[in-house]
């Protein structure tokens, strides 16, 4: 299985994705999540700068957060510094659209806005709207400005079949974060293989990458002591976060699960209700687990969403989802980054 990087987009890392390359991974991505994070785009062209050979993506940008002009202008640019190597994930802006207090996007936006991206990307027009009123647009101005010769690989953020049938549709791939059943997976693969097959053709070019976090355990060590806790609450605690927001999702979450997000609401000092809710449930958002939130990440939370285990259990979880249709596995170092990036390299080896 293909092997990536993911971080949070701020200035300085770019070194870590010099770093990834010399380590042998095949992609580095950071999040768009404005009101979190640093510009993603201004992140991966440092990257670009400081690499040769490894890919780079965007992991998730969303309809809502810019026109699809604004997007493919800024991608073109990256692929005129990185030709080839640029990745587009695109998603209903989960977590980018919460973190301002709003919902996500429908998904025939996101299809369209993807499918605008595609042509846009390839120096081909694409309708844009505002309003009632609409027009066709390309870039009319290549050449020193953006590169539209060398492709722009898109990826459609999936949990479930009908955002993986739109990637069908569009030719391409597939992106989820912490889900690691391989039975989702391969349900999910079908999905965009059967809407491929009657829209877009061959889809068996198109990838599919899991976002992840991973702790391989020492001799003895507790599977659900603090060390994996930090190295995978990051991962648990967005849904949790999730579950503070939506009262359907909540609902549907073990006693203990729900509990968390309960106990979450009250670590935060918020409810519900509150109209600044959003304001106060990111903090240190996809950072490392602050010590107090520890107690947040119950067993059954690490089992959902860690890759944890001996060397082997890691392995053997990894093969499975190989064979369900994960090709690349995408991990978020946040104790040690370097150091966890080695040990990541040696264990997949």
């Amino acid at each position: 299985m293909r092997t990536g990087i993911v971080m949070t987009a701020r200035p300085g890392v770019e070194h870590l994705a010099a770093r990834a390359e010399e380590l042998g991974f095949d992609s580095f991505w950071v999040y768009d999540t404005p009101m979190l994070h640093g510009d993603p785009f201004v992140s991966l062209a440092l990257c670009a700068q400081a690499t040769h050979r490894i890919r780079l993506g965007i992991g998730v940008t969303s309809p809502a957060l810019r026109s699809a002009p604004a997007a493919a202008a800024a991608l073109s640019s990256l692929n005129a510094l990185a030709p080839g190597r640029i990745v587009c994930g695109v998603g209903t802006g989960n977590t980018a659209r919460r973190t301002l207090g709003m919902r996500p996007v429908k998904l025939a936006e996101l299809e369209s806005f993807t499918a605008a991206l595609q042509d846009l990307t390839a120096g081909r027009e694409a309708d844009y709207r505002e309003g009632a009123r609409s027009s066709r647009v390309r870039f009319l101005h290549v050449g020193p400005y953006v590169n539209t010769e060398a492709p722009v690989e898109f990826v459609v953020a999936a949990f479930g079949l009908k955002a993986a049938a739109v990637a069908g549709r569009l030719g391409a791939g597939v992106i989820s974060f912490g889900m690691h059943d391989p039975a989702a997976w391969s349900a999910l693969g079908q999905a965009r293989r059967t809407a491929a097959a009657r829209d877009a053709g061959n889809a068996e070019k198109s990838r599919s990458y899991l976002m992840s976090s991973l702790h391989v355990l020492a001799d003895g060590e507790d599977r659900y002591g603090d060390a994996v806790k930090d190295a995978m609450g990051h991962i648990a605690l967005s849904a949790l976060i999730l579950g503070a927001e939506n009262p359907a999702f909540r609902a549907i979450l073990p006693p203990e699960e729900a509990a968390a997000v309960d106990r979450l609401l009250q670590l935060r000092g918020t409810t519900p209700t509150d109209p600044k809710l959003h304001q106060a449930l990111y903090r240190n958002y996809l950072g490392r687990l602050s010590p107090e939130d520890r107690e947040l990440i119950v067993p059954s939370l690490v089992d959902k969403f860690g890759l944890v285990g001996t060397r082997g259990e890691v392995i053997e979880r990894i093969n499975e989802l190989e064979k369900a249709g994960v090709d690349e596995l995408v991990i978020q170092p946040v104790v040690d980054p370097e150091t966890e990036m080695a040990e990541l390299a040696r264990l997949l080896a």
